[in-house]
Formats: C-alpha cells, structure tokens, sequence
C-alpha cells in the first residue's frame, strides 16, 4: 500500500477502498506514516469529501484502532450521551443519575474541559476524593452495581483520532463533517455503549454556527452509528448562550446538585429531560419520550435522582457531604458582582467569551498541562430576552483574587450585548433526529 497514491486518489475526488481507509488510520496510530502526508489527506478530505460508506469505514477503522470497551457483563442496554461541547454544559451531572435511578445502566467516559469548553471530569473532581481513574473491571461492576459511572478515557481509545485531531487543528481541517463525525463516533463506539444520545449544539458557542450545519453534522453521525449497528439518534440544541447559569467546575456541581434538589428549574433541567427521555427509551424502560419525560421527572421530584448522584460519588471515592451542603464544595475566595453598564434588553451572548472568561479565570485549561482551579468561575443571573438595569448585576464573580475578578468583570460586560429594543430569547431545542428523519421542534 502506498501512502502517495492514497493521497493521490483522494485529491482526484475517488473513494478510496476500505484497505486504503485501514492503511492510513494504522499508520496514525502507529506513528509509521508521517505527519506531512497524514496532513496532505486530511487537507484533501477536507476539500473533497468522503461518501457515507467511506465515513463509516474510517470511523470504524478509528473505532478499532485501540481498545474496545466491552460491556456485555452489565445487565440491560447501556447508554451513553455525548455533547459536541459548550459552556455551562452539566447536563450529564444531571441526567445520568436519572436515567440509572429509572433502572437504564449509564457506563459513560467523558473528556476534561480545554479551551472554551468545560469538562466533565474536571467537574466531577471539583468534588473531593473524587476518583475518575477507575479500571475497567472496576467501571463495569460499579454500573452493574448502582447503575452509573462517569470516567475518563482509557489510554489507549481510539488512538489514530488523537493523532488526527491534533494534525486537524493546525492544518485548518477541522471544519470537515467526515472528519468531525468519525472523530467523535469512533471514541463512541470504542467505549461500548449499545444506544448512543447526541447532543449536537448550535449556535455562537458551537462547533456549527448555523442550525442547518448542526442537523446535517447530526445526521451524518446518526447515521454512521446506526450503520455501525448502534442505535443512535440526536438532539440539536442551543448554544448561542451558556445552557445553565453557572460556569466554572465546583459552580457547575453546585447547579446540578440544585437541580436534583428541586430547587432549580430552567434550561439546564429542560435539555437533561429531553435527552435523558430518549436515552430511556434506547434503553428499553420507556415507551416513547413522553412516557420517558414522566419517569425521569419522577425520579427528580422522589429525591432517587439526588440519592443515586450520592452512591456514585461514594463508589468512586468522593465526598458525598456536598450533596447536602454546598460549602463542602470548593470555595472562592472573592466574590462580586459584575454589574450591567446599561440598561436594556440582552440581545446575544459571545458565548464562546464567556467561556474563555473562565479560562482566563482559571476555570479551563490552554493546554492540556494547565492546572484547574475548581472554585473560580461565575453566576450568570440573566438569558438573551431578558430586561437589565444600569448597574443591575450581570453575573457574580467567583475568582482567586481581586485582579482576576476585575479582568472577569470587564471580560463578561463585554461578552453581553445590551440594546435599547426588546430582543427574544434563544430558541433552546432546535430538531431531533434519527436514522430516518428530522424532526423540527
């Protein structure tokens, strides 16, 4: 097999075969292709394409390119749920001990936050103790045990995409809905999990601005997954503004943790119901979403929600006395308001600035090596839509010191656009969509 020629073939616009497709995705993982000429075919990827059946072989190439988590051992249909990413974006500390406490095994491996994005992980070790490094004999019987379990990924998944993630953010291919698709399905279906919800955002802090571009990116992976025989399907939401109100790790477990409670409802609960209907649905216990919707608000109002997010931090090692008391958790030591500098309506939100807010705060990372504050970040106290007063707060400022928490100040007027006229608020759920239709909501 030779490398050029495969180069060569695609940069004609041909398919290329599924042992060409082998080739190269072994050669990322196994360092025996060089970065340039993996470079040369991901620019030409990018600017040609990849058909559905090429799509699909590179992402099971990539799938099989490491590890495959096996999770036959646990009981029932295990499910899954996967943002493409935003900010204030905890729908997974709240759904997934709903979805276990409706009897649906969540075997979940998240990633940690980087850039304007936050991290699951991240969020979860805010808590103290709190262990995301389990073995995978230790993961399978804690889901089998209580019915969730949140880790990280192990070493060795799907390790041609990080080869060809790393090449496509400095080679200006990342835009490629083939490349983006099997990126993310891949580390999907190396982790296990037999039905798969999609939470494709759209909007200013998304990877797809528009909402056209989110539902085709949506089908395009639904589709892979269902041909990779996974049954998968997607919700297209917003992110043209944070989704919950708090951004920054500890602020983030506080929300759920308020929401399990009773005591927060809003967009964040929303988006968590509606995803986690489905995932019970793929997971056999309900009916159809309406049904779905019933169980998990069941199990928020009875408390089980709460009670299972307590056994899973106890099972890996946590400190559960934040369930109950919120100071347990990681706490800043300035905080003030951010006040508006006008008075209006809130037009739209540089959601993608307000996470960089963060980071700067020290809430994200630029790299993989930064250190992670976990009590630095802020409280937004208004959506797009909503009327503000001059020197109304915006947000409170959770930051390490007074000068954080002035550039945090100036940072999130900036990134909050207020004009005289009313403006209307963010439409929060935009499609759903399977392997045979869209469905616009």
């Amino acid at each position: 097999m030779n490398m050029v020629q495969i180069i060569e073939k695609k940069k004609l616009g041909m398919a290329l075969s599924s042992e060409e497709i082998d080739f190269f995705v072994k050669g990322a993982a196994d360092g025996s292709i060089p970065d340039y000429q993996l470079a040369a075919l991901l620019m030409a990827i990018r600017l040609n394409g990849m058909n559905r059946e090429e799509t699909k072989l590179l992402t099971l190439a990539m799938t099989h390119s490491g590890d495959v988590v096996d999770l036959s051992a646990i009981d029932g249909i295990p499910v899954d749920k996967h943002s493409t990413g935003g900010v204030g974006d905890t729908t997974t500390l709240v759904l997934a001990p709903l979805v276990a406490a409706c009897g649906v095994p969540v075997a979940k491996m998240s990633g940690r936050g980087l850039g304007h994005t936050g991290g699951t992980l991240d969020k979860l070790e805010s808590i103290e103790g709190f262990s995301v490094e389990l073995t995978e004999e230790t993961f399978l019987k804690q889901v089998q045990t209580i019915g969730c379990a949140v880790i990280g990924q192990t070493g060795n998944l799907a390790p041609a995409d990080k080869t060809l993630y790393a090449l496509r953010d400095v080679t200006s291919t990342v835009d490629s809905l083939p490349l983006i698709s099997s990126s993310i399905v891949s580390k999907k279906l190396a982790s296990g999990a037999k039905a798969i919800v999609l939470d494709v955002k759209t909007g200013a802090g998304a990877l797809m601005k528009t909402t056209e571009e989110s539902i085709e990116l949506a089908q395009t992976m639904v589709r892979i997954g269902c041909d990779a025989g996974r049954n998968m399907v997607a919700l297209v939401t917003d992110m043209g503004e944070p989704l919950g109100s708090h951004v920054g790790n500890a602020l983030e477990v506080k929300e759920a943790i308020d929401v399990l409670s009773g005591r927060v409802t809003g967009p964040l609960l929303t988006v968590a119901l509606e995803l986690g209907a489905r995932m019970l649905v793929l997971g056999g216990a309900a009916a159809d979403v309406p049904q779905g919707k019933q169980m998990m608000e069941n199990a928020l109002h009875s408390g089980a929600g709460l009670a299972k997010l307590r056994e899973m931090i106890i099972a890996q090692g946590g400190d559960p006395a934040c369930c109950d008391d919120l100071s347990a958790l990681p706490q800043a030591k300035v905080v003030c308001p951010a006040p508006a500098l006008c008075s209006g309506y809130i037009e739209r939100m540089d959601t993608v600035g307000l996470g960089n807010a963060a980071q700067a705060m020290g809430a994200g990372r630029k790299t993989k090596s930064d250190v992670i504050d976990p009590a630095v970040g802020f409280v937004l106290h208004h959506r797009i839509g909503d009327r503000v007063e001059a020197g109304e707060p915006l947000a409170t400022i959770h930051a390490k010191d007074d000068a954080s928490a002035q550039e945090a100040i100036a940072a999130i007027q900036g990134c909050i656009h207020i004009v005289p006229h009313e403006t209307a608020p963010c439409k929060l759920i935009h499609a759903f969509v399977d392997s045979e239709q869209v469905q616009r909501l």
